[in-house]
C-alpha cells in the first residue's frame, strides 16, 4: 500500500476498510525510522503510543463508533505542546528530560479526535528562529534540498509534513513560525486568530503573539485540523469565546465579487524577483477567479519588525524567567552558591538566540528604558493594527508573498542575526494585528525551491481566509507537486 498523502485520502481508505489505522501508523513509523534522520524533523517518536492509539481507533472504528476524517490518521505535533507522560523539549536543552503531568488543549483535542500522534517535531528553541537552526537536537534539512532550512520555528512540523513522514502537523506562529515555514517548504500553514485556539499547555514564548494553527497538504487538510483543535477553553483566559464552525464543510471556492486587497508596502526592496512574479501571478488568477483586486496601503507596516522584536523578547524574558535550575529544568552540576546555580544553569541550558533575546527583553522593560522601548512598542502596534482595521473598511483578505525568498542555504544567516530576523517581515504584521493568515504554495523557483502566497483575514474570520486559499490551490495545482525521494 502507497503512503496517503492527505487527511481526506487517508480518511477515504480506513473508512471504506481499505486500510486500517494500524496499518497507516505502522507503514509511517518504518518511514520516519528509514527516512528522517536525512532531515531531522522528529525530536521523539512515539512509536508504542502511536500503535497503542492506532489499535484503540481500529477497534473504536470496527465498532461502528466513527469519530470523523481525523480517526486513525497518523499526524504529528511540533514539540511546543505539553503532553502527558512524555518528554516535551521545546527545542532546548533547558527541558531536555522535561516530562508534564498533564496534555495541551491542543493535544487533548486531536487525541479526541481519534488522531494517531506519531510524534514530537524539531522546532527552532523556544521557537526563536527563522530557518530551524536554533534547535538543541540539530537543524532540520528542507526536503527539496537538505542543504537548505525549512524555516522556523515549525521547521521540523513542516518538514515532516513535506516529506511524507506525517499527514499532517501542528505548529505554531509568534512571528511567521507556521507560515514562513509553510512557504519554505510547499505545504499549506495556517495562523489563525489569536485567541481562536487555545494556548494552554503550549510553552510560551511571547503571550500576546503565539497562535497554534495547522501545517498540511491541503487547504482542505488544514481546514479539518482548525475545526478539531479551535474552541473556547477556560483553561486559556485569552482563549475568545466566539463560535466556530466546520470550516472543511463551509469551503467553496466561490471568490467572485470578493475584494482582495495589495497593499503597496509588502513588495519591499530585495524581494527575490522570482517569488514577486509568482505571487503577482498568484494575484492575477484570483482576479481571473472573479475577485476584485484593490491597492491598499499599511504604512506602519514598515516599523512591524522592529516593534516585533522589543515586544517578543520583553514577554520571553519575563516568559523564560521560570527556568531557573531549581524546578524542573535542566541543573548545572556542583553550583557553590544559589546564584551560581541559577548563573550557570541558565547560561549553560539556554542556546546563544534564547540568551540574546532574553537580554533583548530584560533591557527594554529595565527601569529607564521602558517608555523609550517596550511603552513605544505598544504605542506602533496600536498604529499597525488601526492600519488593517482601515483596510477592512475596503477589502474582504489581503493577498502578499508569504516570505520576501525562498530556503536560504543552512548557515547562511546564522552570524547576521538583523539579516535573520528580516525573514519574517511580511509576516509579522499579522501576528502583531492577532489576525488570521494562511501560507498556499504558488510555485517554484528556477532552483525548484517552493513559494507561498500569504493571505490574511479580519479577526475570527478563518472561513473567508481558508476560502480564497482554497479557490486558489483548486485552480493550480501546486499542492499535488512532490518532494523527490530524499537523498
Amino acid at each position: 500500500m502507497s503512503i496517503p498523502r492527505t487527511i481526506k485520502e487517508a480518511a477515504a481508505l480506513i473508512e471504506k476498510r481499505e486500510a486500517s489505522p494500524v496499518e497507516l501508523a505502522e507503514l509511517f513509523l518504518e518511514r520516519i525510522s528509514s527516512e528522517d534522520a536525512k532531515i531531522n524533523s522528529y525530536i521523539t517518536v512515539w512509536k508504542e503510543a502511536a500503535l497503542e492509539a492506532a489499535r484503540k481507533a481500529e477497534k473504536q472504528i470496527s465498532e461502528g463508533n466513527y469519530l470523523g476524517p481525523l480517526h486513525g490518521v497518523p499526524i504529528a505535533l511540533k514539540d511546543i505542546f505539553v503532553t502527558k507522560d512524555s518528554r516535551t523539549t521545546c527545542g532546548s536543552k533547558m527541558l531536555r528530560d522535561f516530562v508534564a503531568p498533564y496534555n495541551s488543549t491542543v493535544a487533548e483535542k486531536l487525541m479526541a479526535s481519534g488522531s494517531v500522534v506519531l510524534g514530537k517535531n524539531n522546532m527552532d528553541e523556544f521557537a526563536m528562529g527563522s530557518s530551524n537552526e536554533t534547535s538543541y537536537f540539530g537543524p532540520v534539512k528542507n526536503p527539496w534540498d537538505t542543504d537548505r532550512v525549512p524555516g522556523g520555528s515549525s521547521g521540523g512540523s513542516a518538514a515532516a509534513t513535506a516529506a511524507n513522514l506525517c499527514i499532517a502537523s501542528v505548529g505554531t506562529d509568534t512571528g511567521g513560525s507556521i507560515r514562513q515555514p509553510g512557504s519554505l517548504c510547499g505545504v499549506v500553514g495556517m495562523k489563525p486568530t489569536y485567541g481562536r485556539v487555545s494556548r494552554y499547555g503550549m510553552i510560551a514564548f511571547a503571550s500576546s503573539l503565539d497562535q497554534a494553527g495547522p501545517l498540511a497538504k491541503t487547504v482542505e487538510d488544514a481546514a479539518i485540523i482548525l475545526s478539531s483543535i479551535a474552541g473556547h477553553d477556560p483553561m486559556d483566559s485569552t482563549s475568545v469565546n466566539l463560535p466556530t464552525a466546520d470550516y472543511a464543510s463551509a469551503l467553496s471556492t466561490d471568490i467572485k465579487g470578493l475584494r482582495i486587497g495589495i497593499p503597496k508596502e509588502y513588495f519591499i526592496s530585495g524581494m527575490d524577483p522570482e517569488v514577486e512574479k509568482s505571487v503577482r501571478k498568484a494575484i492575477a488568477e484570483l482576479e481571473t477567479l472573479g475577485a476584485e483586486i484593490v491597492e491598499i496601503s499599511l504604512p506602519h507596516s514598515r516599523y512591524a519588525v522592529s516593534t516585533y522584536y522589543i515586544i517578543a523578547p520583553s514577554e520571553a524574558s519575563s516568559n523564560l524567567a521560570r527556568y531557573d535550575g531549581v524546578r524542573y529544568t535542566y541543573r548545572c552540576e556542583n553550583a557553590e552558591t544559589l546564584r551560581d546555580l541559577f548563573f550557570r544553569s541558565r547560561s549553560e541550558g539556554f542556546g546563544d538566540e534564547v540568551k540574546r533575546r532574553i537580554m533583548l527583553g530584560t533591557y527594554a522593560l529595565s527601569t529607564g528604558y521602558y517608555d523609550a522601548y517596550y511603552l513605544k512598542a505598544q504605542k506602533a502596534r496600536t498604529l499597525i493594527i488601526r492600519d488593517f482595521d482601515s483596510a477592512w473598511e475596503k477589502v474582504d483578505v489581503i493577498a502578499s508573498a508569504t516570505s520576501p525568498e525562498t530556503a536560504f542555504r543552512i548557515g547562511e544567516k546564522t552570524d547576521d542575526p538583523l539579516k535573520m530576523y528580516l525573514s519574517d517581515i511580511l509576516t509579522i504584521p499579522c501576528n502583531i494585528a492577532g489576525l488570521p493568515g494562511i501560507s498556499v504554495p504558488c510555485g517554484f523557483s528556477s532552483e525548484k525551491l517552493p513559494i507561498g502566497l500569504q493571505i490574511m483575514g479580519k479577526p475570527f474570520d478563518e472561513q473567508t481566509v481558508l476560502n480564497v486559499a482554497y479557490a486558489y490551490e483548486q485552480s493550480t495545482k501546486w499542492y499535488k507537486k512532490e518532494v523527490s525521494p530524499l537523498g
